[in-house]
């Protein structure tokens, strides 16, 4: 006859082993539930569209996902992982010079010439602000300047398995800077695995020291997503330039699941936003977001190179 504590263990020990057996069935219920949904449902005003499920790997819609197309500032993921690559110091002040004008698009920057931040600092706003001469200087004083700064970025692509993706410049501000959707899902993936990257790229607001003058200024993330208490984002990357539309690149928890979004090339200043709404909602429920739930957007480009 068994000792009454050994039948109390066992007692504990299955209700383990099938508690670990239910939650493991909801997480499958929960990736099938994603995989069922009607597509038609979900309407988007993005030409290139991809959501991708990152947990085991499979596309859950596609819209135009293999079209090459310029990536704007979503650049800067990829500029990202290659400074940290690197390995240099994040706190070495590196400064704004001449070489990190635009004269490309003539984008407007807060940072003057002469002015220095550290490494960290200038990585951090170059990804939640995106700023475009704080991408600059971090290529420009990369070991081997500029150039070897772009080769990196390209080898990176390519051990990637980005096979139709190009860099041309480490801002995005160049519409040479080309990629699909299918490859981006990677890019963002693979930034996720850099905890600094995911951290300066969800951050709502920050405020920077400017040497040598002292003067505090403030950034904040180019995408509204991250200060909304429904979104659980992960990693997220904005974009444009006139070539590209507006862009937005995100790794996010929904539906319990960790999904990628790919929004490429939208019309009008809301229309991303919109979309991963509209994205998150068709996951949560299957079905389309009423219109009133979505502020309008405005068809109408501006000049403005700004992501």
């Amino acid at each position: 006859m068994k000792h009454p504590l050994t039948l109390v263990l066992i007692v504990l020990i299955g209700g383990l082993g099938i508690g670990a057996a239910a939650a493991q069935s909801l997480q499958t219920d929960a990736a099938a539930s994603i995989f069922t949904r009607d597509g038609s449902k979900l309407k988007l005003g993005s030409a290139n569209v991809l959501v991708f499920d990152a947990g085991n790997g499979q596309p859950i819609y596609a819209k135009g996902a293999d079209a090459v197309t310029p990536i704007a500032s979503v650049t800067k993921l990829m500029t990202a992982m290659v400074v940290l690559d690197g390995g240099q110091s994040l706190d070495e002040p590196i400064g704004v010079s001449i070489a990190d004008l635009d004269l490309l698009k003539g984008s407007h920057s807060r940072l003057r010439l002469g002015t220095e931040l550290s490494r960290r600092d200038m990585l951090r706003i170059a990804l939640m602000a995106s700023e475009n001469r704080a991408a600059s200087s971090l290529a420009r004083h990369y070991p081997g300047g500029t150039e070897a700064f772009l080769q990196a970025m390209n080898q990176k692509a390519q051990s990637l398995g980005m096979t139709h993706t190009r860099f041309a410049d480490p801002t995005g501000l160049s519409s040479e800077n080309v990629s699909t959707a299918n490859d981006l899902a990677r890019m963002v993936q693979a930034a996720a695995g850099y905890p600094l990257i995911r951290e300066f790229t969800t951050t709502p607001s920050h405020y920077v020291e400017l040497q040598p003058t002292g003067q505090m200024l403030g950034f904040n993330n180019t995408n509204s997503l991250v200060k909304s208490g429904a979104w659980d984002i992960q990693v997220s990357k904005t974009g444009f330039i006139r070539e590209a539309g507006k862009c937005l690149v995100m790794l996010a928890n929904i539906a319990s699941r960790p999904v990628i979004i790919v929004l490429l090339d939208s019309l009008g200043r809301l229309t991303r936003i919109g979309d991963a709404n509209r994205v998150k909602y068709w996951l949560e429920t299957g079905e389309t977001l009423p219109a009133a739930a979505v502020k309008p957007a405005k068809a109408k480009r501006t000049k403005a190179s700004r992501a």
